[in-house]
């Protein structure tokens, strides 16, 4: 998990994974939207392939990617569990707040 929060912190492989969420691109069409060389894609490629996100093929002169999101699922149920622990936090003050007796207007 700690690789794919590692890989995810990046925006540039952000929007790489986002162009892959449509369908498998080959590095150069990957590279063509960030104006970047295909050595820089293939850097990002290679953190992206570390954690699992994404998996290469060669197709003849060509390496094709494509998407892997089975690692982001215990990203998701970490980030979930956290969401509800707030939430009932937050639900918790919620209803203490509105317990308290309303203290405008009265003068001791």
């Amino acid at each position: 998990m700690d690789a794919v929060f590692g890989a995810l912190a990046d925006p540039t492989r952000r929007a790489l994974l986002h162009g892959l969420a449509a369908r498998p691109q080959s590095v150069g069409e990957l590279a063509r939207p960030h104006r970047m060389t295909l050595a820089g894609v293939s850097k990002h490629l290679r953190v992206l392939e570390a954690a699992g996100l994404v998996a290469r093929r060669k197709r003849g002169s060509f390496h094709i990617v494509r998407l892997n999101p089975a690692p982001m699922r215990a990203a998701q149920e970490w980030l979930d569990f956290y969401q509800r622990f707030w939430n009932d936090r937050l639900d918790a003050l919620q209803t203490l707040l509105e317990q308290e007796p309303n203290q405008e207007g009265t003068h001791d």
